[in-house]
């Protein structure tokens, strides 16, 4: 019982140390500035890259949606990430759930929509 107590805190001493000098050797280059905007093996964006280019992405939605005056948007968040666009919110009518997702989905860059909207019932109804 001792020695399996001991191996597990051992293991778990030694995942804690791997993890702080993964950790350390962190992106920056030695002039202090960021780190690549793509890492050079995968074309994969970086965490700030990849933030940046979602809040793009999410205000091309908010932008598209802006030119239908019939939509309230002010009701509607959008999060994007990886061109994947989750729409939450309410609209005013049933109609406008579905065109809130053709004009999400005619943005450039989106890739798929999860439609979360509902119709917003009038205050006493």
């Amino acid at each position: 019982m001792n020695n399996l107590r001991v191996l597990s805190i051992a293991v778990g001493v030694l995942l804690a140390a791997a993890s702080v000098s993964a950790w350390a050797q962190g992106g920056g280059t030695a002039s202090g500035s960021a780190a690549p905007a793509l890492t050079a093996a995968s074309g994969v964006p970086t965490g700030k890259a990849a933030r940046q280019a979602n809040r793009a992405l999410s205000r091309k939605v908010y932008a598209a949606l802006a030119k239908h005056k019939e939509i309230e948007a002010g009701n509607i968040s959008v999060v994007a990430r990886d061109g994947a666009v989750t729409l939450n919110g309410t609209v005013t009518e049933a109609s406008q759930i579905d065109t809130v997702a053709a004009i999400a989905k005619g943005v450039p860059g989106v890739t798929s929509v999860a439609n979360r909207l509902s119709v917003q019932r009038p205050l006493g109804e």
